[in-house]
């Protein structure tokens, strides 16, 4: 059985910077009130009428991890694309990248996992690869939040935190199975699923024509909803969790991280686990406070700078982990 190795790593986020004061123009809110929460002091929105789409952020990523690979376009196997904000509501964007790398008529598979996403990606590629299935395999996650927020006071709890983003890895096949992805663990607790969820449209509630019909200004379903604390108190318990049972599956212990890079969805959260952890500042890499939140794009984005800042290298024990909607999380222990 093979394993599989991240051999590129690429991404993309828009040039216009939303700040904390550009925000405090927009609904009652502050710098000091975001970062006391959330750690954010800016992130990345899409300006209207910019080419952007998840799609787009997702292959102008995307190029960079294939060309950062050394390989052809057309030697990809397989597209996995993470996003919860698809250009579409159906096709999902994993064809639309194949189309515009022109690429081969090869598999793509769209993950709707949320925050967890990238790392449900990881995992689905990683099966793939091990089998002998397939040799390369490209898995993105981008996101969109700028143009599906509530941006007034009213929706202030959840539209300060989200920004837009895509990053990209190229996994391929490699027969040293002390290296790469050496394990990945995923989870999932429905009954919480309506504590961070989008309601409509969606054919189970609230659909397209109800939306019309009512014409209801003050209805929220389409907009972001969180229970902010609920989801807190969740997260750095299935953190610390996931993490763990990553080592103990490879028989190492927490002095064993070289680098932890959690999903970016609140500086706090990453800070309890640093602690929890007994982790210095220098093994566990943040960029919420120049991004945000960018759900499925989060760790891609951020191991990508981590890497470009060779804050990685060869032989690390790399730890990914993510918490997100469904209630769903994950975890990859990566030997790099």
């Amino acid at each position: 059985m093979y394993n599989s190795k991240i051999i590129g790593l690429g991404y993309y986020v828009p040039d216009n910077v939303v700040t904390n004061d550009d925000l405090s123009k927009l609904m009652d809110t502050n710098d000091a009130w975001i970062q006391e929460r959330t750690g954010i002091k800016e992130r990345r929105w899409v300006k209207a009428g910019s080419e952007d789409t998840t799609s787009v952020m997702g292959v102008k990523a995307a190029k960079v991890a294939i060309e950062r690979a050394g390989i052809d376009k057309n030697d990809i196997d397989l597209i996995v694309f993470a996003t919860l904000s698809p250009d579409y509501y159906f096709p999902g964007p994993g064809v639309q990248v194949q189309q515009a790398l022109d690429i081969k008529t090869v598999g793509a598979i769209d993950i709707r996992n949320q925050c967890s996403g990238f790392i449900y990606g990881l995992s689905v590629a990683d099966q793939f690869i091990k089998t002998g299935m397939y040799k390369h395999v490209l898995v993105i996650g981008s996101e969109i939040h700028s143009k599906g927020l509530d941006i007034s006071t009213r929706g202030r709890g959840v539209s300060v935190i989200f920004g837009d983003g895509a990053g990209a890895a190229i996994l391929s096949r490699t027969e040293d199975n002390s290296k790469g992805i050496l394990s990945t663990h995923l989870h999932s607790e429905g009954e919480h699923a309506e504590e961070l969820a989008l309601i409509a449209p969606a054919m189970g509630s609230r659909w397209v024509s109800d939306i019309l019909k009512d014409n209801d200004p003050e209805d929220e379903s389409y907009f972001p909803h969180m229970n902010g604390q609920f989801v807190f108190k969740n997260a750095v318990v299935r953190f610390s969790e996931v993490i763990m049972e990553g080592l103990m599956a490879n028989n190492l212990d927490k002095d064993a991280i070289d680098m932890l890079i959690p999903h970016q969805a609140n500086l706090r959260i990453s800070q309890f686990i640093q602690k929890k952890f007994g982790l210095t500042d220098d093994k566990v890499f943040n960029n919420i406070m120049k991004y945000g939140n960018t759900t499925a794009a989060s760790i891609p984005i951020a191991l990508t700078e981590a890497w470009e800042q060779r804050k990685i290298k060869e032989g690390d024990t790399v730890v990914l982990a993510a918490f997100g909607s469904g209630f769903t999380w994950g975890s990859a222990i990566i030997k790099w």
